[in-house]
C-alpha cells in the first residue's frame, strides 16, 4: 500500500473522489491550502485614487452648478404657482359667495372691497397700504441686467396697484381694482414677489406681474376669457389665440425688472421656467 500522508488523507476525505491512489498530487503545488492558490488582496494605488478623485471633481464642476440652477428655478416656479392657484381660488370663492357673474359684480372695482377681499381670503402679516414699501424690496433688476428699479418706478397709467400686503406664506402682493382698460378689457393687476424682500429680486425669477380677469382667471394682458375660449377678439397686434399672444407679450420679460408678462411663458410651457 501507498503511505499517504495523514494531512493529505484528511484533505482527500473532503475533496477527492474514487481511489485515494488516483488522487495523489504534490502537496506543495496543488494543495488549495498552500499559498499557490491564495488570492492576492485587492487594493488601489495612490495614483489611481487621485486620478479617480480628479475625474469626479471635473464632472461635479460641470454638472453641480446646472443642477443647482435648475433646482432654484423650479423652486421659484413652485412658489409662484402656489400664489397663482390661491388667487384663482379666492376669486372664484368671492364670486360664489356674492352670487356674482364676474369679479366686477362681486365688487372688486372698489379699493375698499379689494382690501376687504384680501383680508378675508388671505392671512395678512403686514398691510403696506397703497405703497409697496416695506412689503417689497427697494430695487429689482431684469434678467438681462439692463434695467433696474423699484416696484413703484414701474407703475404706469395702465398698470398700477391700489393695495399692497405681505402674506403669511412669505409672498408680497400688490393688487389693483378690476377696471375696464384700453380695448374694453376688464382686468386688474397682480404684482407678486414670491419671497418678499429676500433675494435675488430679479424680474421673471422671484418677481412677476400678472393680470386677473372678470372670470377669476390669471394671465398676461390681452388674454381675456373670450380670447381663451374663442368667443371673442384677442389683443390686437399680438396674435389670434392665447398661446401666440403670450409669446408676443413675453418679449418685455427678459428686460423687465419686475417680470412683466413672464407668466405667459410659464403658462405656455406647462409651468417650466425655460427662460
Amino acid at each position: 500500500s501507498i503511505n499517504v500522508d495523514k494531512r493529505l488523507r484528511n484533505k482527500c476525505a473532503m475533496t477527492c473522489v474514487g481511489d485515494v491512489i488516483q488522487n495523489i498530487f504534490p502537496d506543495a503545488d496543488f494543495s488549495r491550502f498552500t499559498s499557490h492558490f491564495s488570492l492576492k488582496s485587492a487594493a488601489f494605488t495612490l495614483a489611481e485614487v487621485l486620478f479617480t478623485l480628479g475625474i469626479i471633481g471635473i464632472v461635479s464642476a460641470m454638472t453641480v452648478p446646472t443642477l443647482m440652477q435648475n433646482y432654484q428655478r423650479q423652486s421659484y416656479v413652485t412658489q409662484l404657482h402656489k400664489v397663482y392657484n390661491e388667487f384663482q381660488q379666492a376669486f372664484i370663492q368671492e364670486m360664489t359667495e356674492r352670487n356674482s357673474l364676474n369679479l366686477s359684480e362681486a365688487g372688486l372695482g372698489s379699493v375698499d372691497n379689494i382690501d376687504s377681499f384680501m383680508k378675508k381670503r388671505f392671512k395678512i402679516v403686514q398691510d403696506c397700504g397703497d405703497t409697496p414699501t416695506p412689503c417689497f424690496a427697494d430695487n429689482y433688476t431684469s434678467m438681462s441686467g439692463a434695467k433696474s428699479g423699484g416696484v413703484a418706478d414701474y407703475v404706469s397709467s395702465r398698470l398700477g396697484y391700489d393695495k399692497c400686503y405681505s402674506l403669511a406664506s412669505g409672498a408680497s402682493v400688490c393688487i389693483s381694482t378690476i377696471v375696464t382698460t384700453r380695448e374694453d378689457i376688464l382686468d386688474g393687476a397682480l404684482w407678486v414677489d414670491i419671497n418678499g424682500k429676500k433675494g435675488p429680486n430679479i424680474g421673471g425669477r422671484d418677481m412677476s406681474i400678472m393680470r386677473y380677469y372678470s372670470d377669476g382667471s390669471i394671465d398676461v394682458y390681452g388674454v381675456t376669457p373670450e380670447c381663451r375660449n374663442g368667443s371673442g377678439a384677442c389683443h390686437s397686434g399680438y396674435g389670434t389665440d392665447a398661446t401666440s399672444i403670450r409669446e408676443g407679450r413675453f418679449a418685455p420679460c427678459q428686460n423687465s425688472s419686475v417680470g412683466d408678462d413672464c407668466i405667459g411663458k410659464l403658462l405656455n410651457n406647462n409651468w417650466e421656467m425655460t427662460y
